[in-house]
């Protein structure tokens, strides 16, 4: 009887570990998942900071009254130069930095000292669609998670920086557009080349209960041409047709092994052609020929597999309703539709999917057919819309083409539409012969920079741009007697600026604007000492008053502040954090360094 009370002693105890044992990942992706949903004062453990993406410090430490005596604590050279758009991630007192070129750094978030370093080793025939940049990781189950500019998820250690696991997203890299297909008297036939169709992870993972969620870009991306001066913007790009790219998709991945739990796809066979609408959601007339389309339908009926519809933007999660919200880009071949006919679903519109399953809930459309380049790019963001004596969960973006679009949460209903937050122009008119300028054009509006939002002060704060573009339709015959069609946008000769608006979230009316001498990219960051913070590509990272929008205080950086900056406590300090490495598309002077502000003595 003893041996036998002793055995099932022992069974007991084996029982209770394994049931332990079994329990410890829920117990982990619980813990890990309030952690991100309830950030503490002293971290921002995900790229907006927690789910809603709204990218508001609650820390007062630094507040209207002080900022002027704000200070560099400390600045580190990551010795990596180019595009620069990072979102630092802080936990446990340690930040976490993408580079250019997916190299991670770990840095003590008190003094900037290097913790460890992991090298990325690229596919060197592995085409980059985008440039070198990355948004960001995340950190999560003792790990840190990245997506590459060649298409693949790894995992770190976040203790040593040491691969755990290295997965490709895709299975193999797709057909490039290429200056071949240009008639060789075309001067754009000769021109030097900085990007085209390819695909890559620009946007910062989140992780929520055991899965990594993450998407693909540049399937819909274009050929670019190189201005030829350095501090210039882009030159041109170009709209060939053919047959380029593939579908872009968003996935969700285990965090243990890498292993694919589930994928949506951007690109809908069933519904690619949509039902040929001539309007948007919103009632803006589109200058469309459905007849010419609906001839093309039947000419083009696998165009779908070629859509593009990229997902940049790191997505939003409501936990209580289970749903994720992300944000398109625009159909393949990007602004050239002889291919391409019907509404090209789901392209350049806000999606909510199932957080389990990655089934679709809803979608709403901004621009059906884009014609232009207006992608969903800047991250959506969740807040609870008061109206009526009711309160309504919703979610917004921030479009290109110019206004901050509000839905209800559940359904996709539409809630308001704000006030056109950049001058508008010709929108939705097709290129021309001779050449049709319009605004905001292909790099917006709201670009990939993310929003800020103050839910107790009712505002959100977008940085935006007014650059005027103008489209061009080339049309020639070559030697076989072949017509040679492409569209080509690039900068007017108009002046361009940025603009920093904060928008009332009851009626969509802006409460007020801050015009700066150069278009803004980059992202917002309100705090709750009434302060909002961006930069500019000449190298000013600035802090307003979010009330009014006066400038409060200003630093001046060696290379343009194209990313956008946090805040982090440690030790009773509040510290302010952004990368300065500026951005090759704009033109803005490239650089390295990441600087962290702090109240001076």
């Amino acid at each position: 009887m003893r041996t036998t009370g002793k055995s099932l002693a022992a069974q007991l105890v084996s029982m209770i570990f394994l049931c332990m044992q079994l329990a410890t990942p829920t117990a982990q992706a619980d813990s890990d998942s309030e952690h991100i949903h309830h950030p503490q004062k002293a971290e921002w453990p995900s790229f907006g900071r927690d789910y809603s993406n709204q990218r508001f410090a609650p820390s007062t430490i630094i507040n209207r009254q002080n900022v002027n005596q704000l200070a560099e604590a400390w600045r580190f050279k990551t010795g990596v130069v180019g595009s620069f758009q990072t979102t630092p991630i802080v936990a446990n007192g340690v930040m976490y930095l993408s580079l250019p070129y997916n190299h991670v750094v770990a840095l003590d978030a008190r003094t900037g000292k290097e913790l460890w370093r992991y090298e990325h080793q690229r596919r060197p025939e592995w085409k980059m669609c985008c440039g070198p940049a990355n948004r960001g990781v995340a950190v999560a189950y003792g790990k840190v998670f990245m997506g590459t500019v060649d298409a693949r998820l790894i995992a770190l250690d976040a203790r040593t920086g040491k691969l755990v696991w290295d997965i490709d997203a895709v299975d193999q890299a797709v057909e490039t557009e290429g200056q071949a297909s240009l008639d060789s008297k075309d001067p754009n036939s000769r021109a030097k080349v900085s990007g085209g169709t390819g695909i890559g992870i620009a946007m910062a993972p989140i992780v929520y209960k055991g899965k990594v969620l993450v998407g693909i870009t540049g399937v819909g991306y274009g050929l670019h041409i190189d201005n030829p001066r350095e501090d210039a913007p882009l030159g041109a790009v170009i709209g060939l047709a053919g047959r380029y790219g593939r579908p872009g998709f968003i996935a969700a991945f285990d965090v243990d092994s890498g292993k694919r739990v589930w994928q949506f796809d951007t690109i809908s066979p069933e519904q690619w052609l949509g039902q040929f609408t001539v309007k948007t959601a919103d009632g803006i007339t589109l200058d469309r020929d459905v007849a010419t389309e609906k001839a093309q339908a039947r000419q083009h009926p696998d165009a779908w597999r070629y859509g593009g519809g990229s997902a940049w933007s790191t997505p939003a999660l409501d936990t209580d309703l289970g749903l994720l919200y992300f944000g398109t880009g625009n159909p393949s071949p990007q602004m050239n539709d002889i291919e391409r006919p019907g509404d090209n679903l789901y392209t350049v519109s806000l999606v909510a999917l199932d957080i389990e399953t990655g089934k679709l809930r809803w979608h709403y459309q901004q621009v059906p057919h884009d014609l232009w380049g207006y992608d969903l790019a800047s991250p959506p963001v969740l807040f609870d819309w008061q109206h009526d004596g009711k309160t309504i969960p919703a979610v917004g973006q921030a479009s290109k083409t110019g206004w901050f679009y509000a839905h209800d949460r559940a359904t996709g209903r539409l809630l308001f539409k704000s006030d056109a937050f950049v001058p508008q122009k010709n929108l939705f008119h097709k290129a021309s012969k001779e050449g049709t300028t319009l605004y905001p054009g292909i790099l917006g509006g709201a670009n990939w920079s993310p929003v800020a939002l103050d839910a107790a002060a009712g505002q959100v704060y977008v940085a935006a741009i007014h650059a005027p573009i103008t489209y061009t339709l080339h049309e020639s015959i070559d030697a076989d007697g072949k017509l040679l069609r492409y569209t080509s946008s690039e900068p007017a000769e108009e002046p361009r600026w940025g603009l920093l608006s904060a928008i009332n979230l009851a009626d969509g009316k802006i409460t007020w604007q801050h015009k700066t001498a150069q278009p803004l990219v980059g992202g917002v960051l309100a705090t709750a000492g009434g302060l909002v913070f961006t930069g500019e590509g000449n190298g000013n990272f600035a802090a307003y008053d979010s009330s009014n929008g006066r400038l409060l205080w200003q630093a001046k950086a060696d290379a343009g502040v194209n990313a956008p900056a946090i805040s982090y406590e440690i030790d009773g300090i509040q510290y302010i954090a952004v990368a300065a490495g500026g951005n090759a598309i704009f033109g803005y002077k490239q650089g390295d360094s990441v600087l962290v502000y702090a109240l001076g003595k």
